[in-house]
């Protein structure tokens, strides 16, 4: 599955990027694929498309952010996604997180709880090739109509990890998502063994809030 570059040397500066993220530590050949595959730049607004190949988080419209792609190479990596994987994400924004995940071959579903930003997120992705199942709701209450899944995949910081999402993630999946307070957060990937839930950090970072019924509440 390959989006088409809207830049001759997008390519190659996808490459580079992808080789940026290896010298940092991620080790899954996988992403580093997917990261050089998938053209970031179409999933940015016209005035930050000559920033897509750095590695930073950009933004997007309606106070929202693209991560950064070590941190998304990182939250797809911890996933351990085998083909055919349903993958339920929160937080679509312009919807790159989940053209990686369907580049790897996940099955997945996006929600997203700004209607604008689901509805190009949408157009984009069946424009690029990428089947993925885009709604407008809210997140923090997954989506029952799909569960239950194999991972969990939340782009946006909670106070804490939402109840829903536990419920509709299958015994063994995995759980990624930043928590903690509105400014700094810890990224964790968190599961659930023989009843018992546990959990690993895996960086310090920074996300927009996560808003709805079972996160912050809208200010």
């Amino acid at each position: 599955m390959t989006g088409t570059s809207g830049s001759s040397d997008g390519p190659q500066r996808r490459a580079a990027l992808a080789r940026t993220l290896a010298n940092r530590g991620i080790g899954d050949q996988r992403v580093l694929d997917a990261i050089a595959t998938v053209p970031r730049e179409q999933f940015l607004p016209d005035e930050q498309q000559s920033r897509a190949f750095d590695d930073d988080a950009l933004p997007l419209q309606f106070g929202q952010t693209i991560s950064q792609p070590y941190i998304v190479a990182l939250m797809t990596e911890a996933l351990e996604l085998s083909v055919g994987a349903r993958v339920l994400e929160i937080g679509t924004g312009s919807g790159y997180q989940s053209a990686i995940l369907a580049e790897l071959g996940a099955e997945v579903v996006s929600i997203e709880r700004i209607a604008e930003l689901a509805e190009s997120a949408r157009e984009r992705l069946i424009r690029l090739g990428y089947p993925v199942e885009v709604h407008h709701s809210d997140g923090t209450a997954g989506w029952t109509a799909g569960a239950p899944y194999d991972h969990v995949l939340v782009t946006a910081a909670a106070p804490a990890l939402p109840e829903p999402l536990w419920n509709q993630l299958l015994p063994g999946g995995k759980l990624v998502l930043p928590v903690g307070g509105p400014v700094t957060q810890e990224l964790v990937v968190a599961w659930q063994q023989q009843g018992q839930r546990h959990q690993r950090r895996l960086c310090h970072c920074r996300f927009v809030k996560l808003l709805g019924q079972h996160g912050w509440e809208q200010e």
